[in-house]
């Protein structure tokens, strides 16, 4: 019988110590170590490692390089944000809000892959519960496996058995092996467990997709070296108000992490957004004041997104700063530039801001129509419906030039806009004659005030 010894593990990065420490070495926080009941017996041979060779050194010029093989999800937007599908032997980390549809998503891309066995390991839902979700979603898929089980020694054996071309865990919280006697969920389990699954990947050259919880701080749960683990790490976020879902890549081995895919929740599961500008852009029959357009990128692809602000008297003498889809410490810095700049005075002014869509924005570009929407506002003077904007603000008030300008025009053109207002200094290389939609170029905020009001 293997022996067992009490050890203490950070909460924070998986740090251990023989003893109670109050700040982690290693990572900094305070009261982050836990205690748990670990074995000291030998791990178990998996069977998947069985007549594979041992690795031997070998110079790096002689190392044949070798295309990588991809195995496509049947969704056009998880491709893309994998960067082509995936990567055979890789280990891919999906986090995400509880609810947020993080297994239908899955349930989903192992039901549209055809000719290939997927095995869906749930240690949270029961088959019945999840065959109720399949039928919601309506696609039939024989090649889909589902296995009700939490011990990754039972797993390990039924993957020997049906020899399965994906694997997916719903969630690598759940899952324990009998190599550690700590519960499931623990640091030492998530880690070990993760480690199985990770060897498992590379020593068969077979995707492992796990499902994991995220705290209440956002952040994956366990220790942070199971996000170094994995090759990709996928946030599943959006607003449980709004339909719409984001997959956004935040590590990713094999391809870029600048991508994101977007996705619609509805009755019948999750539907693909190819065109996601028709939907961020609410129609209205008039027009309103505080409601400007921006082209922004998003990885490879252009969006435009509605931004809409509220300027008001301050009631209590202190004004508020609320900014829902942006960074407010940025439009703080854009209210003082305005100010300063142009002569606009709205530090004693409410100033609220709306990303309309429930998606967030980290594209620099958007700052020239988070300026327009809030003069806008508090000028009551509406921007028309055929103006858009995309460039960033300077501590000075000049407007720079931002990326890819002439994919942001592009798509304002394609989506009827008549007009767009973009920096001087970013039409260098630009040919006017292949869009139809009017281009005004502006150096600095005063110029962009008088050309819009």
């Amino acid at each position: 019988m293997s022996k067992t010894k009490s050890t203490f593990f950070c909460q924070s990065c998986g740090s251990q110590s023989s003893k109670w420490i109050g700040k982690c070495p290693s990572c900094g926080e305070w009261n982050s170590f836990v205690e748990e009941v670990i074995s000291t017996g030998k791990k178990d041979v998996k069977a998947y490692a069985k007549g594979n060779k041992k690795p031997v050194p070998r110079p790096i010029t002689d190392i044949s390089l070798k295309k990588e093989s991809r195995l496509g999800t049947g969704m056009a937007e998880f491709d893309r944000v994998l960067g082509g599908g995936m990567v055979a032997g890789s280990i891919i980390l999906v986090g995400g809000e509880p609810g947020i549809g993080k297994s239908t998503l899955l349930l989903q891309m192992a039901l549209n892959i055809s000719n290939n066995r997927i095995l869906y390991v749930s240690g949270e839902e029961s088959a019945s519960q999840l065959k109720m979700r399949a039928d919601r979603i309506g696609i039939k898929n024989q090649d889909c496996i589902i296995l009700n089980e939490t011990s990754t020694n039972e797993i390990f054996r039924h993957i020997g058995d049906l020899e399965p071309g994906m694997v997916i865990i719903d969630s690598i919280q759940t899952l324990h092996t009998d190599v550690l006697e700590s519960t499931a969920g623990s640091i030492s389990q998530i880690r070990e467990t993760a480690s199985e699954f990770q060897k498992f990947a590379k020593t068969t050259n077979i995707p492992v997709v796990l499902i994991g919880h995220i705290t209440k701080d956002g952040n994956i749960a366990g220790p942070k070296i199971l996000e170094h683990m994995v090759d990709t790490v996928l946030n599943f976020e959006g607003d449980r108000h709004y339909g719409f879902r984001i997959l956004r890549s935040v590590k990713n081995r094999f391809g870029s992490t600048s991508e994101l895919g977007i996705f619609e929740m509805n009755n019948k599961g999750l539907r693909e957004v190819s065109n996601p500008s028709e939907l961020l852009l609410s129609q209205r029959d008039e027009d309103v004041s505080g409601v400007a357009i921006a082209a922004m990128i998003e990885g490879q692809r252009p969006m435009l997104v509605e931004v809409q602000a509220l300027v008001g008297t301050a009631a209590y003498g202190t004004p508020q700063r609320s900014a829902t889809g942006f960074d407010t410490r940025r439009m703080n810095m854009l209210l003082a530039v305005l100010e300063k700049r142009s002569g606009y005075k709205v530090s004693t002014k409410d100033v609220f801001l709306n990303i309309a869509g429930g998606i967030r924005v980290d594209d620099p570009a958007i700052d020239l129509a988070v300026i327009a929407s809030v003069i806008s506002s508090a000028e009551d003077v509406p921007i028309g419906n055929n103006i858009c904007f995309a460039a960033e603000l300077g501590l000075s008030g000049e407007i720079r030039a931002v990326s890819r300008t002439d994919s942001r025009i592009g798509e304002a053109d394609k989506l009827g806009f008549e007009k767009i207002i973009v920096s001087k200094y970013s039409m260098r290389g630009i040919d006017i004659k292949n869009f139809s939609i009017e281009i005004i170029t502006v150096a600095n905020i005063t110029e962009m005030t008088d050309n819009l009001f």
